[in-house]
C-alpha cells in the first residue's frame, strides 16, 4: 500500500505542478485511510466512547464496598472519623471499681464479669456558633487573648509582643527547683507548705506530723488567677481528701505556689492532708517528648496561638506531661470526686454516646488515671505537637483523646480502659444547671434522690463543668448541696459563689 503511494507521488506531473501532486496524495490517502471512519455503525461508536469515558471515571472515583458489609478497621490510618471497635461494659458499682469498663481488645484486664458490647469512635465537631459564642465571653473576661477575627499573621504579632506576659513560659527560681520539690514530696518530706525559700511560721505544725504513705497521685494545674479558683476549687481538693485520705496532690500553678496560695491551702496541711503547690518546669516536663520541639517554637514566637486561651491549652499538654513524667491520676479543679480512685488504672472517661447504639462519640481528659510512661499518653503529647489548632474549642482536649484513642485501640501495647459516662461525666454540660437546682415539687425531689443514689452507686467523679455552671448558685436539697455536704472535709465555708471560671 505504501510503495503505490509513493509510486503515485513519484509519477505525478513535473515540478511545475506541484500543488497538483499534492492534491492527488491527500486525495489517495483520504480514500484509503480516513473515509472507512465514517462509515462506522454509529451506535458502534457511542458505545466505544462510552466505555473510554467509563474507564476514564473508574480511574478517578473508586469506590470499594466490601460484602458482606461490616465495619473496616483499618488500624494504621490517622483520620479521626474512622471507626474503631471498643468492648465495653455498662454496669458499674462500687465492688468492681477495678475492672475495665470500655477496653481496649487488647487489655488483659478486662473483666468478663460485666456485659460487653461494640463502640466505636467518631468525629464529632461542636457547632461553629457555640464556639463563637463561648469564645467571645472568654475575651470578656481574659485580657491575655489576641482579638477575636484576627489572622494568623496578626496574631503571631500580637503574640510577640506579649510574650513576656505569660508568665507561664518564663523560668524562674520556683520553677527550676521543680523537680527536686516534687521527688521530695511524693517521697514523703514534702508538702509541708513550703514555698520557695519561705515558709509561714504555722506550717511546722503539719510537717512535724507524719504523713500518710503515698498511695495515690493526684494532679491538678491551674494557670489562672487565684482569684477565679474559689471555694469549687477548695471543694474539688475536699471531695478528693474525703474519698482518697491518703492521696498526695500536686496542683502545678505559679499562681497557687505563693504567699496566697499557701493560705488556700493551710487549711488542708493542718488536718494532715498532703498537698502541694509548685511552679512548673515545662522544658523538664517536655523534655524527650514530641511537645519539647513545639514548646521551644511557642516561646519563640513562632506558634500562632489561636483564638482559644493559651493558657487553657497548656493545661492540656501540661497535665498530659505530669501523667507521662510520674504517673497517678489527674482531674479538673471542677471535679467533685465522690469515690476512691485506688482500684483504677490506665482509664479515661467517656463524655456522651449515642442512646440508641451505645457507642461513645467523645472522650473527655478532665479525669484521667494513667501509669508512668503509659505509651497512650505519649500518644496524646505527640497528637497535640503535631495537630495543635489555638482556633477550635476543645481540638487540643476532648477531641484530642478521642481522636487518638480512636486509631491505637487494639494495637499491642495500649492497654487502657474507656469508662462510660456515669463514671465521671454522669451529667453533660447542657443539662449541668439541674444539678444545682433545688426540688420545687415531688416529681423533682424524687428526681434528686435518684440521681444521687446512681452518683453514689456508679459515679467515681462528678465533672460540675465549671465554664457552664460558674454563675449558678447552689440552691438548698439540690444535687450538688447534698454532695457538699457528703463529701466536704472543712464543711464551713464552701458556698460556690458567682465566679468568672476560666478553665474545667
Amino acid at each position: 500500500m505504501l510503495s503505490r503511494f509513493l509510486k503515485l507521488i513519484m509519477s505525478s506531473p513535473p515540478p511545475s505542478s506541484s500543488s497538483s501532486r499534492y492534491a492527488i496524495a491527500a486525495a489517495f490517502f483520504t480514500k484509503r485511510f480516513v473515509s472507512p471512519c465514517f462509515f462506522l455503525p454509529s451506535a458502534l461508536a457511542a458505545l466505544f466512547f462510552f466505555l473510554l469515558l467509563t474507564c476514564n471515571a473508574l480511574s478517578i472515583f473508586c469506590f470499594q464496598i466490601p460484602f458482606p458489609l461490616k465495619p473496616i478497621l483499618d488500624r494504621d490510618r490517622h483520620l479521626p472519623q474512622n471507626a474503631v471497635v471498643i468492648e465495653f461494659g455498662e454496669s458499674l458499682s462500687s465492688s468492681s471499681s477495678s475492672s475495665s469498663y470500655y477496653s481496649s481488645p487488647s487489655s488483659s484486664s478486662s473483666s468478663s464479669s460485666l456485659p460487653s458490647s461494640i463502640m466505636y469512635a467518631v468525629k464529632e465537631e461542636a457547632p461553629l456558633s457555640r464556639a463563637r459564642k463561648t469564645l467571645q465571653l472568654v475575651h470578656k473576661h481574659d485580657t491575655m487573648v489576641p482579638p477575636l477575627k484576627s489572622s494568623s499573621r496578626q496574631r503571631l504579632r500580637w503574640f510577640r509582643m506579649n510574650r513576656t506576659k505569660f508568665t507561664i513560659l518564663q523560668t524562674s527560681k520556683l520553677s527550676r527547683q521543680f523537680s527536686a520539690r516534687v521527688q521530695e514530696f511524693f517521697e514523703g518530706a514534702g508538702g509541708d507548705g513550703v514555698v520557695g525559700n519561705t515558709t509561714a511560721s504555722s506550717s511546722s505544725s503539719s510537717s512535724d506530723a507524719s504523713p500518710h504513705p503515698c498511695e495515690l497521685r493526684v494532679f491538678m494545674t491551674w494557670i489562672s488567677s487565684l482569684d477565679n479558683f474559689g471555694d469549687r476549687g477548695v471543694f474539688a481538693i475536699e471531695s478528693l481528701f474525703k474519698s482518697n485520705p491518703d492521696a498526695c496532690l500536686l496542683i502545678a500553678s505559679k499562681e497557687m505556689d505563693s504567699r496566697r496560695g499557701y493560705e488556700l491551702l493551710r487549711p488542708f496541711w493542718s488536718r494532715g492532708y498532703r498537698v502541694m503547690a509548685a511552679s512548673p518546669d515545662l522544658s523538664f516536663l517536655f523534655e524527650s517528648t514530641s511537645a519539647e520541639v513545639w514548646f521551644e517554637k511557642l516561646r519563640k514566637g513562632n506558634v500562632d496561638p489561636g483564638e482559644v486561651p493559651l493558657g487553657q491549652n497548656l493545661s492540656n499538654l501540661l497535665r498530659l506531661a505530669l501523667l507521662y513524667k510520674y504517673g497517678g491520676a489527674y482531674i479538673d479543679a471542677d471535679v467533685v470526686v465522690v469515690k476512691s480512685f485506688a482500684g483504677l488504672r490506665n482509664t479515661i472517661g467517656a463524655q456522651t454516646r449515642d442512646e440508641g447504639t451505645g457507642r461513645w462519640s467523645r472522650l473527655n481528659n478532665a479525669v484521667m488515671i494513667f501509669d508512668k510512661n503509659h505509651p497512650l499518653v505519649y500518644k496524646f503529647i505527640e497528637e497535640f505537637a503535631l495537630t495543635f489548632d489555638g482556633n477550635k474549642w476543645g481540638h487540643n482536649g476532648p477531641y484530642l483523646v478521642s481522636r487518638v484513642v480512636s486509631r491505637v485501640s487494639g494495637r499491642p501495647g495500649f492497654e487502657f480502659s474507656v469508662m462510660p459516662p456515669i463514671a465521671f461525666y454522669p451529667v453533660d454540660w447542657s443539662k449541668v444547671r439541674c444539678l444545682f437546682h433545688g426540688p420545687r415539687d415531688k416529681h423533682q425531689f424524687k428526681w434528686v434522690l435518684a440521681k444521687l443514689g446512681r452518683i453514689k452507686k456508679d459515679s467515681f467523679a462528678v465533672h460540675l463543668w465549671n465554664r457552664h455552671s460558674s454563675g449558678l448558685q447552689v440552691e438548698d436539697g439540690s444535687v450538688v448541696s447534698h454532695l457538699m455536704s457528703s463529701f466536704c472535709v472543712l464543711c464551713n465555708s464552701t458556698s460556690f459563689p458567682k465566679l468568672p471560671a476560666t478553665e474545667g
